[in-house]
């Protein structure tokens, strides 16, 4: 059974501030201006720069800037501060620390969903078909580190497989866990799909049955403190746009 949160569906739903998502209609290109920054996970890192330049020629008054991480480094980050205008989340949990805080200006929605998949070396030379031979201690298995959502969202994959697997070394996000197969200093990691269709071949994905894999959501919200309130609220209604959707679809994440 995947794992997964719904308490922000009755926003996505409802469509909230992004009404643009809920038609056929492309984002508004009424004028606004200004820099925008966005704090978004690491995951999203080639969709989201696709998004921004696209944002941007719609907009061409509005800079938008982007800080990738780990969303439990950059929910931290915003709780002590940081300039952003917009917070996206590869899960609720972080989202809700936002939430709790009271950083969020904008109700959280679900724009975009995912699913892991086992990373390997390209041609999988260890023959890894199945979550269980992870388990493989002969194995070199890195993962994200557990208060990363991709760390959580492998440790409840193991949990549903009733698997026992003792990573080598836990990486501060999905970006990492990546580049340590890409350079063959692991044999397997855990991923979103989307991160192992973004090597381009330098590493092959293994799928993950549906009845145990985790269905990752993706929310994004309005920072309490925008700098640019107009700008970063163009920003997620871009998001959540047909424009976007798109984007976000050619990059293998799923339409929630």
């Amino acid at each position: 059974m995947r794992a997964t949160s719904r308490w922000f569906i009755a926003t996505l739903v409802t469509c909230g501030l992004v009404a643009a998502g809920c038609g056929s209609d492309d984002a508004d290109t009424s004028a606004t201006s200004g820099g925008v920054t966005v704090f978004a996970a690491a995951s999203l890192t080639a969709a989201f720069t696709e998004i921004g330049d696209a944002f941007t020629a719609a907009h061409p008054d509005v800079t938008v800037t982007f800080n990738f991480a780990a969303s439990s480094e950059l929910v931290t980050q915003i709780g002590e501060g940081a300039a952003a205008d917009v917070f996206a989340s590869a899960d609720q949990n972080n989202m809700k620390r936002l939430i709790d805080a009271g950083d969020n200006v904008s109700d959280p929605v679900v724009f975009a969903e995912n699913l892991l998949q086992i990373i390997v070396e390209p041609g999988n030379p260890k023959g890894i078909a199945t979550v269980a031979d992870l388990a493989n201690p002969d194995l070199i298995v890195v993962i994200c580190a557990p208060e990363v959502p991709c760390g959580k969202y492998a440790a409840t994959l193991f949990a549903n497989a009733g698997v026992t697997v003792t990573p080598k070394s836990l990486e501060e996000n999905v970006k990492a866990v990546v580049t340590k197969v890409t350079l063959g200093e692991a044999d397997a990691g855990i991923v979103y799909r989307t991160d192992a269709l973004a090597t381009d071949g330098k590493a092959d994905g293994v799928d993950i049955p549906d009845d145990i894999n985790v269905l990752a959501e993706y929310p994004i919200a309005v920072t309490k403190n925008a700098a640019n309130p107009d700008g970063a609220t163009a920003f997620t209604e871009f998001v959540a746009s047909d424009a976007g959707q798109q984007i976000l679809a050619t990059y293998g994440f799923l339409t929630p």
